[in-house]
């Protein structure tokens, strides 16, 4: 019981900070589009964007089809637990831009050569973007805890 309690608490703790890092980094992402920001910011942001997103997969992979909570067929057929899963599908695809350039900015400053800033201003958009369809997967988690259904 101890197990499945903690998992819930860590998932729901990181939601939080993935919450937070994600708006950050949008926050970051746009004062370096207007000449104000440092790049280093968004790249300590992004790691905690991408350390919560690797620990909310591990932990609602673990509870939903570990044998932790209700147990794969209650997950499998339930319509929130589909909303919820291709809201996560969405914010896969608007984080690839945002995560290879990203990378491609560590590797530029690794070397000490310049990096492109351009797309900035798209890349606060999309984590901006990305924070709202992680509300959405909130609002979806409370429903399907509760056993909403439709139809």
């Amino acid at each position: 019981m101890l197990i499945h309690w903690f998992l819930a608490a860590v998932h729901l703790l990181v939601v939080v900070l993935g919450f937070w890092a994600v708006l950050v980094r949008g926050t970051n992402f746009r004062r370096l589009a207007a000449g104000t920001g440092e790049v280093r910011s968004v790249l300590i942001a992004d790691n905690l964007w991408g350390i919560s997103a690797l620990i909310l997969l591990v932990t609602g992979g673990m509870r939903a089809f570990g044998g932790f909570e209700k147990g794969t067929d209650y997950y499998l057929q339930q319509p929130l637990f589909h909303l919820k899963m291709t809201l996560f599908v969405l914010i896969l695809l608007l984080e690839v831009a945002p995560m290879v350039t990203l990378i491609k900015w560590r590797i530029a400053l690794a070397r000490g050569t310049a990096i492109d800033t351009g797309r900035a201003k798209l890349f606060a958009r999309i984590s901006h973007v990305e924070g709202l369809l992680m509300l959405l997967m909130v609002i979806a988690a409370t429903g399907m805890a509760r056993g909403v259904t439709f139809g």
